[in-house]
């Protein structure tokens, strides 16, 4: 087994990434970059492994990674992705996506670009405008992809100030009764997913359950013994708790759904189409 190397850096590292090398290229990766987290100043770094296994003017071997660079990043660095070469995407628990530029000939990082509130929750349970966190960001130059806690996927362009595209619009769970969600989109869906409901065991992951309703299996792995009454039925490790109904409640498909509110059994929806959609009889 090859030698692994250690390098204490005094920072919770939260993400990896190898820098891709170019193609064609029959040389392996050397530089990666690092993001951190739960930390009193968060930082994106790049590091060189080019010397590793080589022997020093001492004859012993050099095994340490090197800092090529830093920068300062505000909040958790909870995903990191190359755009290319030179540029690193970070997404922050502050719901703010940046583009790092990297400048080999002073081996520094700037931010090239920033989208400050791509992600953000609002409503009558928060804010004007609270951060929400972004979790995930993947990169296909030009365009980069990232989701977030507040239920949005953006869609941006490195040249582009504003989001090209936002999609998943409101999320709610039911205000009473939190084994119902109740999900909109872009694309016209309005959803209501029921973990409440015992469903008989079905061999694959999807399953139709009427004209509008799909089974669906949460039960895809037990990762903790935790006493079933003190968690959620989303989390719920119990198999006679081991499908989630999923029904449409529009009976036709629409442009794309923009809000939705729900209380006790009434819920309304607002479209692009111009329509006002209620309904008084969620549970009946």
């Amino acid at each position: 087994m090859e030698e692994i190397y250690a390098k204490f850096v005094s920072q919770k590292i939260s993400k990896t990434r190898w820098r891709p090398v170019p193609s064609g290229s029959l040389q392996p990766a050397e530089t990666f970059a690092t993001g951190s987290w739960d930390n009193e100043e968060n930082r994106v770094l790049l590091w060189s492994t080019g010397d590793l296994g080589n022997l020093d003017s001492d004859g012993g071997f050099e095994g340490d990674h090197q800092l090529l660079c830093g920068i300062r990043h505000h909040g958790d660095v909870m995903d990191l992705q190359f755009f290319d070469q030179e540029r690193i995407v970070a997404a922050s628990s502050t719901g703010c996506v940046t583009v790092f530029l990297h400048h080999p000939n002073n081996q520094t990082l700037s931010v090239s670009q920033q989208w400050t509130t791509a992600h953000f929750h609002t409503g009558p349970g928060s804010p004007s405008c609270s951060t929400a966190p972004c979790t995930g960001v993947v990169c296909n130059s030009p365009e980069i992809v990232t989701v977030g806690e507040d239920g949005r996927i953006n869609l941006f362009r490195v040249d582009h100030k504003e989001a090209v595209r936002t999609i998943v619009w409101e999320v709610h769970f039911h205000p009473s009764n939190p084994d119902h969600l109740f999900t909109c989109s872009e694309d016209g869906s309005l959803w209501h997913w029921d973990a409440s409901t015992d469903v008989p065991e079905k061999s694959s992951l999807f399953h139709q359950g009427g004209r509008n309703s799909t089974f669906l299996s949460h039960s895809i792995s037990n990762q903790a013994n935790v006493h079933q009454s003190l968690i959620s039925s989303w989390l719920s490790t119990d198999p006679g708790r081991d499908r989630i109904e999923i029904t449409s409640l529009l009976p036709n498909r629409t442009l794309s759904v923009n809000s939705l509110d729900v209380l006790g059994p009434c819920l309304v929806c607002g479209t692009d189409s111009e329509a006002i959609y209620v309904t008084r009889q969620l549970f009946s």
